[in-house]
């Protein structure tokens, strides 16, 4: 994320159910390295100083611009720093479950996002989904668009 190439995630997996259930509770602990060639791009590309010196500049005015969109959107923002991420609080205008917002999202809305439960080992629910602004512009006023006409439910 810091050097702007998210989702370089590349793979599958089959298998039994009992198996796959073990798989998935490692699965996002271990999907966090880089492969071997996007180790020495990395290190070619952090020669010059200026490719990180710039970056917290670079994601605050993301931050900004998606927080601006996002202020006629029926969400309450939770403060962010030193994050990829917003959080979001729905709370005041729907009682579904996280993964159910996430869900209508998506097939309402177009937009994907991350229910906030899936980071606690018991799904603990506060109602808050979380929105990356690590994206291109275009996208993240595309997905601010939709996201201001949600509908309370």
């Amino acid at each position: 994320k810091t050097y702007h190439v998210t989702g370089w995630r590349v793979g599958y997996c089959v298998a039994p159910a009992p198996l796959m259930d073990e798989i998935c509770k490692i699965h996002q602990f271990l999907m966090f390295s880089a492969d071997t060639p996007m180790q020495y791009a990395f290190a070619e590309h952090m020669a010059d100083p200026q490719t990180w010196l710039s970056l917290a500049a670079f994601y605050q005015r993301k931050r900004d611009l998606l927080v601006n969109l996002l202020a006629d959107s029926p969400f309450r923002l939770l403060p962010s720093a030193g994050s990829f991420f917003l959080l979001a609080d729905y709370s005041h205008f729907s009682d579904e479950r996280d993964s159910e917002m996430v869900k209508r999202l998506i097939v309402d809305y177009g937009v994907a996002t991350i229910p906030l439960s899936a980071f606690y080992t018991d799904g603990t629910d506060n109602k808050l989904i979380r929105l990356s602004f690590a994206k291109d512009e275009a996208t993240l006023r595309a997905g601010a668009q939709a996201l201001c006409r949600v509908k309370p439910r």
